[in-house]
This record gives structure tokens, sequence and C-alpha cells, in this order.
């Protein structure tokens, strides 16, 4: 008998159909389709996959007396309720390590294309707007880059900002030991320090709004926010508040409270370029969780153990 799979992220229609070739799967991906799934099937499930935007409740964990395992995707987690899998001794995995080099390319790209006004200069050259009648951006070689969040990503986004002579400080709950940049112990701190600030924290009760007024008051009007960890970071109000007032000069925001919807109160502005959090999607990023999720399933069924556990 095959296992049964509960699955509640959209999936790629070749990776979907793998699943139905080696799992008994029911495919739940919206709202409806998952409250129906449970309700009807949920005492046969004994895996779930999602993501960590859409999570997991305690629940419908306590709906699902077969299940086994939990698997994130990518490697966030934050709407799982892993205390009540843990209760239970459910085991949650995630795709930590798949994307990482992904998220890190696009972090990159939004610190260069907020800099340097990519949105604006590509409008007003379809405008026939000449150079000579245009602000000139600031160089982001040499600019000052803050990480809020320096795990794996953090790390990786700060092996590129070296490539561009920046130099590079952090905030996290602690120094990370061994770290060879400059540790600040407050996000405010932080900002104030930083010309670019970088959110690649993860989400969750711990980091909502920590980039608020006060944060982007500090970073100043010559400071830019990039934001790829998750919507929850940023307050959005007040990032919308600091972009119309010159508070700040820009942003690149991947990620944003609103999710799936376009957050309404950036998108009438200029000096923001906003991509639908996509920074941790490519072919390659893709097969390679796809590839730890199978690898979680298998390891934990077989009794090997799963790959990723928590």
């Amino acid at each position: 008998m095959k296992l049964s799979l509960l699955v509640l992220c959209p999936l790629v229609p070749a990776n979907l159909d793998t699943l139905k070739q080696r799992y008994d799967v029911t495919y739940a991906p919206t709202p409806d389709e998952r409250q129906a799934a449970i309700a009807t099937h949920g005492a046969r499930f004994q895996a779930a996959l999602t993501i960590g935007t859409i999570g997991l409740t305690g629940a419908e964990i306590a709906s699902m007396p077969a299940l086994q395992l939990v698997s994130c995707m990518g490697a966030g987690y934050e709407n799982v309720d892993v205390d009540a899998a843990r209760a239970r001794g459910i085991v949650v995995t995630n795709g930590r390590g798949a994307n990482d080099e992904c998220v890190a390319d696009h972090a990159m790209g939004l610190v260069i294309s907020s800099m340097r006004n990519f949105r604006k200069l590509d409008q007003l050259c379809r405008d026939g707007v000449w150079r000579t009648k245009i602000a000139v951006p600031p160089n982001v070689s040499g600019k000052r880059l803050g990480i809020l969040g320096m795990g794996t990503i953090g790390e990786k986004i700060a092996i590129r900002a070296s490539a561009f002579r920046m130099p590079i400080g952090y905030h996290n709950r602690n120094p990370k030991p061994g770290s060879p940049h400059q540790y600040f112990d407050s996000l405010l701190a932080l900002a104030e320090w930083s010309d670019v600030l970088v959110c690649a924290a993860p989400g969750g009760a711990s980091t909502h709004h920590l980039v608020n007024a006060t944060a982007l008051q500090a970073l100043g009007a010559e400071g830019f926010l990039v934001n790829v960890g998750r919507g929850s970071i940023v307050d959005t109000q007040a990032l919308a508040t600091a972009l119309a007032s010159g508070t700040i000069a820009g942003a690149g925001i991947d990620v944003y409270e609103s999710e799936p919807e376009p957050p309404a109160e950036l998108i009438g502005l200029d000096n923001v370029i906003l991509t639908p959090h996509l920074a941790g999607w490519s072919p390659e990023a893709i097969g390679a969780q796809f590839t730890i999720f199978l690898d979680n399933v298998d390891g934990h069924f077989s009794g090997r153990g799963a790959v990723t556990p928590l």
C-alpha cells in the first residue's frame, strides 16, 4: 500500500506527477481544498508537505492521527505548530540548504537594482529621457551593508557583497563565533551604521515588525532596505511612509505581509522594486528542495531517519 501524502503547497506539474507515482497523494493547495481534504481524509494521512508561510496548525495536526512526518519545502517553518507535532512524536523537516545560493543571488540583485534605481531608470529610458536629466544614483561598491539574520543565507549574501568591497555588519540574537564581520547588539545600531540593510531573518513572533518606523528612521535618508526574509519582519505601512516621505532612499522587497496579494501600500511608489516572493525559486533550487523532501520521506519511513529534521 502506498504512503498517504497530503500536499498543501503548490508544486510544478512534473514534481506532482512524480509524487503521484510514488505515493497516494491528496493535492490541496487552496484553503478550501485544504479544509475539505483534512475533514474528509485526515485520518489516513501519514505525511504532509507544506511551506513555512502556510504552515500546518495544531488543530490540523490533531485531525491527522496517523501523521508521522511534516515537511516544509523551503527553509522556513514559522507557521508549522512544531510544538504540537513534537508532542505527538511527529518529525518536522525543512528544505534548508536547497535555495541558499538562489536567495543570496536575488538579494544582491535587489541591493544593486534598488540602489541604482533600475526600475525608474528603465521607465525613464522608455520615455526617452536622457541621462543628463536624471538624478545620478549612488555607487554600490564600498557602501556599508548590514544583514539582519546572519544564518547560512546571510553568510552567502556577505560573500557576494564582499566582492563589491562592502564593509559588512550584522545583527543576530547572539554574535556568531568566528564571524569576520562586525556584530551589532541591536537592530537600531546596525541600521544607523548601514547604507543598505538586508533582512534575511526567519519569520515568527520574535521578528515581527522588527523593521519599524524607528529602525527606518535610523537607516536614514540615504539608506536602502532589502527584504528577502519574511514579509512580517517589516512594518509595511511604516515602510510606505518612509519611502514616500524620503525617510529612506529606496527599497527592494521580495516578501511582504499581504502575500499572495501585492502590497497595496507600496505599488504606487517609484523608489521601491517589488518581486513576488521569488528569491528562492529557480529550476535548480526547486529541484534541490524536491530532492530533499523525497530523501526525508524515504529516510523516515525506511527507518534510516529524516535528512533535515529540525
